[in-house]
């Protein structure tokens, strides 16, 4: 096993090479990986069959001959306002926006955090003269980062079931590193991973407005809105359409009323900045843009962006879910436009753009005017 002054030495470099946290834990079964078979049979999981994967229960099978996990934490909140604010203060009815999660306003968060990554590869090749084995994954590997985080001491599990850091908040994307190099962890011997501070708040159970939280420290995927509008596949429940408000992709709420998000630092990342290409934005997009989008728009304005993987059928449907819950200037332009791509858009095959555009029409021409 390397020395202490060794783990201590990657932290220092994972910071020069611009991650905010850094620590470094044993591959190994960690206590929270116990329960998830049990969050996986109660159906909590939803469609996302790759959580089935037997690594994420055993982050030992993840790789073969690891020995420890280099977690890596990059901050990624803007100084644009939180969606819970910018929501309280929409007053243009003429002209209806949606919201985007902001963790998908700039350029791929994984292509950002693989860049990353692989320079610390790189540095532990030049430190650690024999041979071993790494591999890293931004997101992308059967490894449950989080909890992997709390016990390489970067945070605790709050609530919402984010890491949180006492001075970051949780605006953190995770990568990783497995390898077969025997290190010491950051929280050795008698150390413990930091205190849960979430005390008695409960302000992100209070918020969600789909009730994904059930409990403190249990989401029910398939009621959450990130869930909803990027890992489902074809029509979204009923039950959930009115509640989602105006996300179109991806949800923040629960992360907007954290306290320990009141004092996030502001990231120095130029890439999490929202994309723009005149005049649209990601920052309140224009839910007529969205809702007119074409499959070759949606792949040029896209390319680059996390946004990819809810696919064009799922933007669009979730954008008119978006529309039907939005205020129209009585007997506006806009709202006659956008009826019309509606009633175009509920005839296509597709039953997940299809019913949404059926419902979202029904509302809007139910409305008062």
């Amino acid at each position: 096993m390397w020395s202490a002054t060794d783990s201590a030495w990657i932290v220092e470099r994972a910071r020069e090479i611009g991650f905010d946290l850094c620590g470094v834990v044993r591959a190994e079964r960690f206590p929270e990986l116990e329960q998830f078979q049990e969050w996986l049979d109660l159906g909590y999981g939803g469609e996302m069959k790759y959580l089935e994967d037997p690594r994420r229960q055993d982050p030992s099978l993840a790789m073969e001959r690891v020995c420890s996990i280099i977690v890596c934490a990059l901050n990624y909140n803007t100084s644009h306002p939180y969606s819970t604010e910018a929501a309280a203060r929409r007053l243009d009815d003429a002209r209806p926006r949606g919201w985007i999660s902001r963790y998908a306003w700039g350029d791929d968060y994984h292509e950002v955090l693989w860049a990353k990554l692989n320079a610390l590869e790189a540095r532990l090749r030049e430190k650690f003269a024999e041979p071993f084995h790494s591999r890293a994954y931004a997101d992308t590997g059967p490894i449950a980062e989080r909890i992997a985080a709390k016990y390489a001491g970067l945070g605790w599990l709050g609530k919402n079931t984010l890491l949180l850091n006492e001075q970051l908040g949780s605006w953190l994307f995770l990568g990783v590193v497995l390898t077969s190099l025997e290190l010491t962890p950051t929280l050795a011997g008698s150390e413990t991973p930091p205190a849960d501070l979430c005390g008695n708040c409960r302000q992100c159970l209070d918020a969600c407005p789909t009730e994904a939280l059930i409990e403190p420290y249990v989401l029910d995927s398939r009621r959450c809105i990130s869930y909803l509008t990027i890992e489902l596949r074809g029509a979204i429940p009923e039950e959930f359409r009115e509640r989602m408000g105006w996300q179109v992709y991806g949800c923040d709420i629960c992360q907007d009323v954290c306290p320990f998000n009141r004092r996030a630092p502001i990231t120095g990342v130029a890439d999490f900045e929202p994309r723009r290409a005149a005049p649209q934005s990601l920052l309140e997009p224009s839910l007529e843009w969205l809702v007119e989008m074409d499959e070759s728009e949606f792949r040029e304005f896209f390319r680059g962006s996390a946004m990819k993987r809810a696919k064009w059928k799922g933007l669009v449907r979730n954008a008119c879910i978006a529309v039907g819950n939005a205020t129209f200037t009585a007997g506006s332009e806009v709202q006659a436009r956008i009826e019309g791509v509606l009633t175009r858009l509920k005839e296509l095959p597709d039953i997940g753009i299809s019913t949404s555009a059926e419902w979202a029409l029904s509302r809007i021409q139910r409305k008062p005017t």
